[in-house]
């Protein structure tokens, strides 16, 4: 497709200062590597020479983590269902695990490769599109970077950015470099933002309006999967959940499950039927939040060591990863981290309210201010100030029946008006690879 305006290049101070942090980002790889061979392996993919393809030209999504896979999970399935080649990249550990789970199995392994992004600077990126050959870069949700999009533009890919949100407090942050980043969003081919907000704090950024339209979240559209939702009642089964309460602490950061631990505490050693599964939200934290399980003198078993729910467990450490799915469904009620913590932002909600699982969050959610906004209006979540007030309310979803069932029909009302943003994600793509293929 060709590009009618010229490449506008980064500027000399942003490619030096990644220059000069290069060395600490390498030496940060190593520090969280489990061994030296994924050590290796990862500084491959983030420095090259890079992973052989395993097909050119390919639709490559690039989502940053967890909560980005999952929402381009509908996209990258639908596309990889039609025969389309698809590439993924992801900037975090958690994201390419569970990218991984999703679709390096069959009936996709031929069609599906998922890698690191390398890191952004113009050689390496001009490296990675030489060998990687893809017709369409499509970035989802947040994460934007200048030499990437520029690269982009510079071979005449059509980049587009899908199901966009941008905060206040993150416009605030790019408006602080405007010479870096009016030059990105221009070079941007399309924007499919989740909301006004969105859009407009993009246009005021110096995106072209005309470039970009309000779709609504994609992440509306999700399902669960049939299999976790299988496994789950086959766990309940085995497991012998029947009879137990079981509440969820998901995507937590730290201090939250201390914090939420210390309050339950008293209600798990006086209730024998109660349960909490607790998944934190990075890997690297898995021993750590052990500890605190140690500390609080709760009976604790761990996913990663191959150990079931016993009739005296108090805390499942579900320290495995992508199976989120599979712990909402053996739950009554659940809390969605990084919304307690300090900066927060919090996590995905909808995924839990697919399941009709009532939803209790903390005070700070700004990363997803406009879908919590809508569920406020229609009192289909709960919001906690502190870990006291969210236990009390976690707490009162299993004892009020009717509470409970309250909570998630109005999460479901909520639910339902706002699907088919998927689609209109899907027509965006096909047009841009319509073109692709007529040039």
């Amino acid at each position: 497709m060709a590009q009618k305006n010229a490449v506008q290049q980064t500027p000399f101070w942003y490619n030096f200062l990644l220059t000069c942090i290069k060395p600490l980002y390498r030496w940060k790889i190593k520090q969280r590597a489990e061994n030296a061979a994924a050590f290796q392996q990862e500084c491959i993919e983030r420095f090259g020479p890079f992973q052989p393809p395993k097909n050119l030209e390919t639709i490559w999504f690039h989502v940053v983590s967890v909560g980005e896979t999952n929402a381009a999970q509908p996209l990258i399935e639908h596309y990889l269902k039609l025969g389309h080649p698809v590439l993924v990249t992801n900037t975090t550990k958690t994201g390419q695990a569970r990218a991984k789970s999703l679709f390096l199995k069959a009936p996709y392994l031929d069609l599906f490769q998922a890698v690191y992004l390398p890191v952004d600077q113009k050689p390496l990126l001009k490296q990675f599109f030489d060998v990687y050959q893809p017709k369409l870069l499509a970035l989802v949700e947040t994460e934007i970077w200048p030499n990437l999009i520029a690269e982009a533009k510079q071979q005449q890919i059509p980049c587009i950015l899908l199901n966009a949100r941008l905060s206040e407090k993150s416009a605030k942050g790019y408006g602080k470099v405007a010479r870096l980043t009016k030059p990105m969003l221009q070079q941007l081919t399309w924007m499919l933002a989740q909301d006004r907000a969105t859009q407009q704090r993009y246009v005021d950024l110096g995106l072209d309006q005309n470039k970009s339209q309000v779709v609504g979240n994609i992440k509306f559209d999700i399902t669960a999967p049939q299999h976790y939702v299988s496994q789950a009642e086959q766990f309940k089964q085995d497991w012998q959940l029947e009879h137990r309460q079981i509440i969820t602490l998901a995507s937590t950061h730290a201090p939250e499950e201390e914090n939420l631990l210390k309050q339950l505490q008293p209600h798990l050693n006086a209730n024998s039927n109660l349960l909490c599964i607790v998944v934190p939200r990075h890997p690297e934290r898995f021993d750590e939040v052990y500890q605190v399980c140690q500390r609080l003198n709760l009976n604790t078993q761990r996913r990663s060591l191959k150990q079931t729910i016993q009739a005296d467990t108090q805390v499942f450490l579900a320290d495995s990863m992508g199976e989120m799915w599979l712990w909402y469904g053996l739950s009554q009620a659940c809390f969605v981290g990084g919304s307690l913590n300090e900066p927060g932002g919090g996590h995905n909600i909808l995924e839990p309210m697919v399941l009709d699982v009532p939803t209790v969050i903390g005070p700070r959610y700004f990363n997803f201010q406009s879908i919590v906004d809508e569920f406020v209006v229609e009192q289909g979540i709960l919001i906690g100030d502190d870990a006291a007030q969210i236990v009390q309310q976690l707490l009162s979803c299993l004892e009020n029946t009717a509470q409970k069932q309250r909570l998630v029909q109005q999460a479901q009302l909520v639910l339902q008006r706002n699907t088919g943003s998927l689609q209109k994600h899907i027509q965006l793509i096909d047009h841009y690879l319509q073109q692709t293929a007529s040039s």
